[in-house]
């Protein structure tokens, strides 16, 4: 078969694959970390056949040089960095430079970029009135991604980015608007008055302090919980192939804007099996109380093979030890959490949970430790968002890496549009018969 569809990973020794009697030679490609992938770019071409991988767990759409995940090792890195250096020093603002350019802001890019987010935070005033055609029972996830699917008519400019200036533009607009698109989704759906940016404010307690102020009363946001939501930001902002990734890529590769692609990946992560699993903890956590379960008694159920309960917020797809933001989320949690939570039971229940998770042998065995959506469901709660806005934060955090993401193919060569194969499973060659012929 022909070389490799990206010259980027380093090409090995081929794989052979013996079909219907003919041998062919398959292009093997290496990346940076000694992944190995067999390039079947030419695969229908000249053997008529094509793979089928349900759920795509073992195709790789893409080469990325973004974000590396080792799920085996535990192992996160944004642009080669371990996800463990990001607990004190930077920023969300600083992590989103760093996967959207590919390298740490200079001071002055610093600099310059956050007077960006502060500069394009306001939203149009005539799209304070497109929140009021919502319900305000509709679903905050439906509210963003429609907003930022209209925020591109009011950047028509921003539609089509032919270098990195003119995507810092657009990357700095989505950033800082989608806080406030948030907030104003959350204020409209509780009949609150909105509250407009405040240009003193950093990006984290701007945030909460358009969801939370009220007239003359402004929201002061407490330093740990500034740290806890920075760190949850950040702990989402990319993570590899996910479905809502893939989503803003495969929209991508249509040729459709960065603003058209984002609110796509919305919609992806809108799924309960995607970004909803934080709130499927609380859920959780809400049912053993209503139901006067012990942790204990809820445990022993979801061990039982016979049974349907299940433990949310245990175990990963990806990772089969811990998730490494699950451990950096858990040392926050310890630290926040006294301090900020008056008795709460879904806390009490979650801290009971987590405490025999890591003691009893059957979940230590089959590595089912706390993973992110455990720790950063709890966290929110204690710093009071509502569980409908779960989703609305994991998407602002989500964002850089979806720009990230979109800039990226959008700059490799020979990029085509995605379009997956099938097997066809239905009828053989059938007739149309008219109305009167039909049984």
């Amino acid at each position: 078969m022909t070389e490799p569809l990206n010259p980027n990973p380093r090409p090995v020794e081929p794989a052979a694959l013996s079909l219907e009697g003919k041998e062919y030679s398959l292009p093997v490609v290496e990346g940076s970390e000694g992944e190995r992938g067999i390039d079947i770019g030419r695969l229908r071409a000249e053997t008529g056949h094509i793979t089928l991988d349900t759920g795509y767990g073992n195709t790789g759409s893409c080469t990325s040089a973004i974000t590396f995940i080792d799920g085996d090792a535990g192992i996160l890195r944004y642009r080669g960095i371990p996800i463990e250096q990001f607990v004190d020093s930077p920023t969300f603002i600083e992590v989103a430079w760093l996967l959207i350019f590919g390298h740490l802001p200079s001071e002055t890019e610093y600099q310059d970029f956050s007077e960006d987010l502060t500069r394009f935070a306001h939203i149009d005033e005539s799209m304070k009135h497109q929140f009021e055609g919502f319900p305000r029972s509709a679903p905050p996830m439906a509210t963003l991604s429609a907003m930022i699917n209209a925020l591109s008519c009011y950047h028509l400019d921003l539609h089509e980015l032919e270098d990195e200036a003119e995507l810092r533009h657009a990357a700095a607009r989505l950033i800082s608007k989608i806080r406030t698109i948030a907030a104003y989704a959350f204020r409209h759906s509780r009949g609150l008055p909105y509250v407009y940016p405040d240009p003193g404010l950093r990006y984290v307690p701007n945030l909460l302090h358009m969801m939370f102020s009220q007239p003359y009363s402004q929201y002061v946001c407490p330093i740990l919980v500034r740290k806890a939501f920075n760190l949850i930001l950040i702990l989402h902002a990319d993570h590899e192939q996910n479905c809502s990734t893939s989503t803003v890529r495969m929209v991508g590769s249509s040729g459709a804007n960065l603003f058209a692609s984002c609110a796509a990946g919305v919609s992806a992560l809108w799924g309960p099996l995607h970004g909803g699993a934080n709130v499927a903890v609380l859920d959780m956590l809400e049912q053993i109380h209503q139901g006067n379960v012990t942790p204990e008694e809820y445990v022993r159920l979801a061990k039982d093979k016979d049974s349907n309960v299940r433990l949310m917020g245990f175990g990963h797809r990806v990772y089969k030890n811990f998730d490494p933001r699950a451990q950096m989320l858990q040392k926050v949690a310890e630290e926040l959490l006294p301090q900020i939570s008056a008795d709460d039971p879904l806390l009490d229940i979650a801290r009971r949970l987590e405490e025999i998770a890591l003691s009893d042998p059957y979940f230590v065995e089959r590595k089912l430790y706390p993973n992110v959506d455990f720790y950063s469901g709890i966290l929110l709660r204690a710093m009071g968002i509502p569980t409908n806005m779960f989703t609305v934060i994991f998407a602002i955090g989500r964002l850089p890496g979806w720009i990230a993401h979109w800039w990226e193919q959008s700059q490799t060569p020979g990029g085509r549009i995605a379009r997956p194969r099938q097997i066809y499973t239905g009828n053989g060659l059938t007739d149309y018969l008219p109305m009167e012929r039909r049984p």
